[in-house]
């Protein structure tokens, strides 16, 4: 029995029609499109980069990959699962002619004790001292982030911070959903031993 597909989103729709057209020869439509998720996929650039220029540079390439891929875009994917993938991969190509580490943010906290790290959702709300707390973690996990490969960070990105599921990475990074499970959880193990010295802060 097959699965059952749920139906698209107003937007996932909105960018069917666009790239229908775009596929068609409608430039208009293409440019509608990039404008619609450029923000977006700026935003995932910096939190990869730490780097307003780079950052531009990897949306730079990425779009004029999407331009030239765009033709053979088939639709089994959502258009921003199928952006994530490019724009990972342009970052990746970018870190290896370049062979150096950014700083990288993540807008979620992350448990140092055992068992698995949930996505969590800081509270705007709380005291001075909450968020002395807050931007110190940040601070702590963004120095960790900087020490691991290039690869596990924009895993940890696309799952706690841009809230992607396990099967969105895996249409976006082209890997099995298993193989995506296990490196997610390596990738979480390297973080909490880096962060290890910080337990406390990270109980606060």
């Amino acid at each position: 029995m097959k699965p059952i597909t749920p139906p698209m989103t107003e937007t996932q729709a909105e960018d069917a029609r666009l790239i229908a057209r775009a596929q068609g020869g409608d430039r208009s439509a293409l440019n509608t499109l990039i404008r619609k998720h450029e923000t977006r996929a700026y935003q995932f650039a910096f939190r990869l980069t730490r780097n307003p220029e780079e950052a531009a540079d990897v949306v730079a390439e990425a779009f004029v990959r999407v331009y030239n891929a765009l033709p053979n875009f088939k639709g089994n994917s959502q258009f921003t699962t199928w952006l994530y993938r490019i724009l990972t991969n342009c970052y990746l190509d970018i870190r290896k002619k370049e062979n150096r580490r950014p700083a990288v943010s993540l807008d979620a906290n992350i448990e140092v004790e055992d068992g698995d790290v949930e996505r969590q959702v800081i509270d705007p709300k709380g005291t001075p001292m909450d968020s002395h707390f807050r931007m110190e973690r940040a601070r702590k996990v963004n120095r960790a982030l900087e020490e691991m490969a290039d690869f596990q960070r924009a895993m940890l990105l696309m799952y706690h911070a841009e809230d992607m599921s396990y099967e969105e990475i895996s249409e976006a990074l082209d890997l099995p959903l298993g193989t995506v499970k296990s490196r997610l959880n390596r990738a979480r193990l390297s973080l909490r031993e880096l962060l290890v010295k910080d337990e406390e802060l990270f109980r606060a």
